[in-house]
């Protein structure tokens, strides 16, 4: 019988993992070798279980889904990954390619996407939507800039700290869930005010929430 790829999970959300698990088993040349909430997690588990594919979201369990991916580049170069996420892939896809995943897909695809984009970056090839796919090589035709609004000029930290105050944080949450400093975090809202062109804290405020909602709706 042919080995089985193995793939781990990484996703905060135990239904979300325990569904992908029974989509993933049910596949005769797959297997799920592996299940994480969080990066310290997902790295011991990559390091026993040397995982061919890493499945991530964006958002996890007191971390980012783009610093994971980084840091699995740059320690494990052979391990691909996949980005499977609830959020818009316009904003997130191409920051996810950058930091270095080779898919991305969003959680309301039909499951044979899911399996068809796991089998592409198998085979080595990058998968994401023809939507998405156009609209990259669109801007690299024309030459327009990667940014077409101001949220996506924010760098990826700082998207992450708007994300978090849209979500009700408080700056002191916000710091804990990325483990830095109270500083730290008021220094990227100030670097929000100024790249989203808003006056005061409570402006801030207003427009991540604003912008929070119109994901939702997406």
């Amino acid at each position: 019988m042919p080995q089985k790829n193995k793939i781990l999970l990484v996703d905060d959300h135990p239904l979300v993992r325990e569904w992908l698990a029974n989509l993933i088993n049910e596949q005769p040349d797959l297997r799920i070798c592996g299940e994480a909430s969080n990066a310290p997690q997902a790295f011991q588990k990559i390091g026993v279980e040397k995982p061919d594919i890493v499945i991530v979201d964006i958002s996890l369990e007191g971390g980012s889904g783009i610093d994971l991916i980084k840091n699995i580049k740059a320690t494990h170069p052979d391990v691909a990954m996949i980005v499977l996420s609830m959020h818009d892939e316009s904003l997130y896809a191409e920051r996810a390619l950058r930091a270095g995943a080779r898919g991305y897909i969003m959680k309301r695809e039909a499951t044979k996407k899911i399996l068809q984009a796991i089998r592409a970056v198998l085979d080595g090839k990058l998968y994401i939507s023809d939507k998405i796919s156009d609209a990259m090589a669109e801007k690299f035709v024309e030459g327009r800039p990667a940014a077409a609004s101001p949220v996506e000029q924010l760098s990826d930290r700082e998207l992450e700290v708007f994300q978090l105050l849209g979500h009700g944080l408080s700056t002191r949450q916000i710091a804990d869930h990325l483990r830095v400093g109270f500083k730290t975090v008021q220094t990227y809202s100030a670097r929000l005010k100024e790249k989203l062109k808003l006056d005061n804290a409570t402006q801030l405020l207003h427009e991540a929430i604003r912008w929070h909602e119109s994901q939702q709706k997406k």
